[in-house]
């Protein structure tokens, strides 16, 4: 008696091989997809290599609590305002020439006369204001929500950190200019910290360099505004966000959890 053969069952359609596109017939491959493989087998061999996919994942996928919204999004907007910053402030620092006697003509000459200068200059200088507001709302909600409470303490005090580390920057950056309104400033911030019990009169001669305003408080203040402050609020992200991404996020203090069910109890 023959046997009888049964279908074989259809493959996903996940499985099937694409159609041709014209121009692919005999063994020509079209540059997009050259391009498309080139990037996966790149993608590929770096990953193999340092196993970044893997620390991605653990960052991005997580669970997110119910009640989730746009508060919550004050955080990344405070980093992204960072990130801008420091970006249009490598692009000052090419012409900006942090001296006593060219520091005005070199702000006043990228204002005028470098292309599109004048705009670059306008996002950092209003991008400061938007990042200490940002951090200030994204505070006010980790408190008023109650994200600061255990485990997270010490995640609020790194906030804390970076609310006094942005302050820093925002204030060494104001004098940079050093135009009238910015020397002026400056003098009356500095002398206004050295009131402060014990390590104020220290704190202002660390920033003026000396008992007074001279030709290296500039240099001083450059120094931190570009190289020291961005650096400690850079390594302050990354442990904010690692902590983030390891307790998670709270919940908003009007979601009340759920009564554990009798199923729930059984299956515990």
């Amino acid at each position: 008696m023959p046997k009888l053969k049964l279908p074989v069952p259809p493959l996903p359609p996940g499985l099937l091989p694409r159609p041709r596109r014209p121009g692919e017939g005999n063994g020509k491959v079209s540059p997009l997809d050259q391009a498309a493989e080139a990037g996966i087998t790149a993608v590929d061999w770096i990953d193999e290599r340092t196993s970044l996919s893997g620390a991605a994942r653990w960052m991005m996928f997580r669970k997110i609590p119910r009640g989730t919204n746009w508060f919550y999004t004050l955080g990344s907007a405070t980093m992204f305002a960072f990130l801008s910053q420091a970006v249009t402030g490598v692009f000052l620092a090419m012409y900006y020439d942090p001296s006593p006697t060219r520091a005005y003509d070199s702000t006043r000459y990228l204002t005028n006369e470098v292309f599109l200068g004048e705009f670059v200059r306008g996002m950092h200088k209003w991008g400061s204001t938007v990042m200490v507001v940002l951090i200030f709302l994204h505070m006010g909600r980790t408190f008023f929500f109650g994200a600061y409470k255990y485990p997270r303490e010490l995640n609020w005090v790194i906030g804390v950190v970076l609310l006094i580390l942005t302050m820093t920057m925002s204030f060494t950056g104001y004098l940079l200019p050093f135009d009238q309104r910015s020397y002026w400033a400056s003098v009356v911030g500095v002398n206004i910290n050295g009131t402060g019990p014990l390590m104020g009169p220290y704190l202002s001669d660390f920033l003026r360099a000396g008992p007074e305003f001279g030709a290296t408080t500039l240099s001083r203040f450059y120094s931190i505004h570009m190289l020291l402050v961005p650096g400690a609020i850079a390594a302050m992200i990354g442990a904010h966000l690692y902590l983030v991404a390891k307790l998670g996020t709270t919940a908003p203090p009007w979601i009340k959890a759920e009564p554990e069910t009798e199923l729930t109890r059984e299956a515990v």
